[in-house]
């Protein structure tokens, strides 16, 4: 009995981090949100195996894009490049007004705590309304995008999972955009 190496998309997963709007065609979107909260807005986008989000608020605009294949992106505008393995945190100023932080986390899960864990983030995308692209592999096996995007205080929340069967890969991303309020600059 041989047992073939499984798939590795943590080694190709890559967080993209933007000083400008992207345009769509560089995604299949399959959902698609937008919330504004105290004059900043941030538009959501979920795709099969990866996420968009731009954030804007005035003249500064910033997009983070999670993709699995980097390498079909555009260069022009990219100000980072972090690549979705273990653990890893970034912090852009944008503006004496405007901040982003992101946090990175994978986990490759035994097959049993994958079937389990997708079942959860399924119900999670259910019952808050999240975007979410869900779909099977070659092999039958269920895959799955999620984003969530909140208000809270003067800043946006987004969080993306992206579930992945060819290797039980979680990858999980948390990011922020902050602005200070009136007039004020930011600590």
């Amino acid at each position: 009995m041989s047992i073939s190496p499984k798939t590795n998309s943590i080694q190709t997963y890559t967080s993209l981090l933007y000083r400008k709007a992207i345009h769509p065609e560089f995604f299949g979107i399959e959902g698609r949100n937008r919330i504004e909260h105290c004059g900043m807005e941030v538009e959501g986008w979920v795709f099969r195996g990866g996420h968009c989000a731009r954030f804007a608020f005035g003249s500064t605009v910033l997009v983070e894009a999670v993709v699995e294949n980097p390498q079909t992106m555009p260069e022009r505008g990219l100000m980072a490049s972090l690549l979705c393995n273990g653990e890893r945190d970034h912090e852009e100023r944008l503006s004496d007004h405007a901040m982003f932080m992101t946090t990175i986390q994978t986990e490759t899960l035994s097959e049993h705590l994958y079937l389990g864990t997708y079942k959860e983030m399924v119900t999670h995308a259910r019952e808050n309304d999240s975007l979410a692209s869900m779909w099977t592999d070659d092999a039958g096996k269920p895959n799955l995008s999620l984003l969530d995007m909140q208000r809270l205080g003067s800043e946006l929340h987004i969080q993306g999972y992206h579930l992945r069967s060819d290797c039980s890969m979680v990858l999980r991303t948390q990011s922020m955009f902050q602005v200070a309020l009136n007039g004020k600059k930011l600590g």
